[in-house]
C-alpha cells in the first residue's frame, strides 16, 4: 500500500473521528479507510486508534505518533504548494482555543485585521474554557494565562495583561470602599477557577502579599464572573481591557487602584515542531506584532 497515503488517512480519521467522514472526503471506500489505518498500525507495530461501531479516539501512542507526523504531512503539503504557487500564503481553517474573557471588541479587531491581510485563512475557535487536548482535538493554538504545560508543547510569551480589582458602585455603597488590602480579607469574591479559586489573591509584586478573600461564586468562566461583578455581587480580578469600558461608563469602579496587583502573560501554547503551517506562524507573528497585542493593551 501507498505509505504516504495511509499516513494521511491516519491523520485524517485520527482528527475527524469517522471512518465513513473521511472515506467520503478523500474519495475512497470506507473499508479502504480503514485498511490504510491497519497499514499504518502494522508498521509501527501498536494499536493507534480504538474504534467501535459508534466511537473512534486515540490510543496514546496514537496521540504520540499523531504529534510525529503531523508536522511533517504539513510540511510536505506546503511543500507542494510552493512548486504551484509564486509564493506561499497563509491558507485553511486555523483552529484555536481561547479563554472566555478573549471575547470581546479588542480581540474581534486583532482577527479582522489578520484576516484582511490573510483572507484566505479562517477561524474556529473554541471559548468554552475548559482543559483540551490538543492532539486529539486538533487545536493549531491554544492562548491562554494560566495553564499546565503538557509534554510535546511549547509556550511563547505574547503579551502582558494587567489586572485590577473591581466591584459595582452600589455593591460598594453597600460593602464600604477600601482603603487598605487588609480591608478586603474575607470580602466576597468572584473567583477565576483557574487562578485563585480558594480566593487568595496576591498584592505588591513578586515579592508581595497574600489575602484571603471569600469565594462566593468560582467559575472557569471569566464571562459569568463579570457579568455578576456588573450585577453587585462581588469583587471580581478582571484584565484591564476587559472591565475598562464598564469603569468608564461607571458600572465597575476600581478598587484600590494604587495597589499593584498580579500581571499574567498571554501565551500562545502550540505543538513543539521545527516547521510550523503558514497560519500558524503568521497568526503568531501578527499577535506578537504591532497590530497585535500591543494595539489593544497600550
Amino acid at each position: 500500500m501507498d505509505t504516504l497515503l495511509s499516513l494521511r488517512v491516519f491523520a485524517e480519521v485520527a482528527e475527524h473521528k469517522n471512518f465513513s467522514a473521511v472515506a467520503e472526503r478523500l474519495n475512497i471506500s470506507p473499508a479502504m479507510t480503514s485498511k490504510h489505518v491497519k497499514h499504518v498500525e502494522a508498521r509501527v507495530g501498536a494499536r493507534l486508534l480504538n474504534r467501535n461501531s459508534r466511537n473512534v479516539s486515540l490510543t496514546e501512542a496514537g496521540a504520540r505518533y499523531l504529534l510525529t507526523i503531523r508536522p511533517l504531512l504539513d510540511g510536505l503539503a506546503e511543500a507542494e504548494a510552493q512548486l504551484t504557487t509564486d509564493s506561499l500564503s497563509p491558507r485553511g481553517t486555523l483552529k484555536m482555543s481561547m479563554p472566555v474573557w478573549m471575547a470581546n471588541p479588542a480581540f474581534a479587531k486583532i482577527l479582522t485585521a489578520y484576516h484582511q491581510q490573510n483572507p484566505h485563512v479562517t477561524f474556529d475557535i473554541d471559548l468554552s474554557g475548559r482543559k483540551i487536548n490538543m492532539v486529539e482535538e486538533g487545536i493549531d493554538l491554544a492562548l491562554r494565562v494560566a495553564f499546565k504545560l503538557d509534554d510535546g508543547l511549547i509556550a511563547r510569551k505574547l503579551a502582558e495583561v494587567t489586572f485590577q480589582l473591581v466591584a459595582a458602585p452600589a455593591f460598594l455603597d453597600s460593602f464600604g470602599r477600601p482603603k487598605t488590602p487588609e480591608n478586603l480579607i474575607n470580602a466576597p469574591m468572584l473567583a477565576y477557577s483557574q487562578v485563585a479559586a480558594d480566593g487568595r489573591i496576591k498584592f505588591g509584586g513578586e515579592k508581595g502579599v497574600d489575602i484571603k478573600l471569600r469565594p462566593i461564586l468560582v467559575s472557569s468562566n471569566e464571562s459569568i464572573l463579570h457579568q455578576a461583578a456588573v450585577a453587585g455581587m462581588g469583587f471580581a480580578m478582571l484584565p484591564n481591557w476587559v472591565a475598562q469600558d464598564d469603569v468608564k461608563d461607571g458600572r465597575l469602579e476600581v478598587v484600590l487602584p494604587m495597589v499593584e496587583w498580579p500581571n499574567l502573560h498571554i501565551q500562545a501554547i502550540y505543538a513543539d515542531r521545527s516547521y510550523l503551517p503558514a497560519k500558524v506562524r503568521s497568526f503568531l507573528d501578527f499577535l506578537a506584532g504591532p497590530d497585535g497585542f500591543t494595539a489593544v493593551l497600550k
